[in-house]
């Protein structure tokens, strides 16, 4: 087989495969982990230990999205790539960065007009009753 042929049929093959092999991957932990619990829930009567275990095994964030912290980082990254560009790639790096820095602020601002934790919610909400 050509080699030139070679290269674009792995590009392709690996698009395939990696998302795949993302997908089997976190059946398989997930499976080990439901497979705990379902041992653990045969042994336990009482349904609020239960309830407890549950939350315990419970991956999800419960606070909301700080878009502050997000908008800072995505601020230096851009700038990192900006001076990456000025230093080696060139113009196009240089846009990246910019582009990059820019979302970046667009999120730290948003930040500051959305209020997100829920003490800066109840803030807002009794300055708004006030009125």
């Amino acid at each position: 087989m050509d080699q030139m042929i070679l290269i674009p049929i792995l590009g392709i093959l690996a698009g395939i495969i990696i998302p795949i092999a993302v997908f089997v991957w976190q059946y398989l932990e997930s499976r080990d982990k439901r497979k705990t619990v379902l041992e653990i829930a045969k042994h336990l009567e009482d349904a609020k230990k239960l309830d407890e275990l549950m939350q315990i095994f419970d991956e999800r964030k419960k606070e909301p999205i700080d878009y502050r912290r997000n908008g800072v980082i995505t601020i230096f990254v851009g700038l990192g790539l900006y001076l990456f560009g000025m230093i080696w790639m060139g113009i196009i790096l240089k846009a990246v960065g910019i582009l990059v820095g820019t979302i970046g602020l667009g999120t730290l601002i948003a930040g500051y007009l959305y209020p997100n934790t829920g003490k800066e919610l109840t803030n807002a909400v009794e300055k708004f009753e006030e009125r």
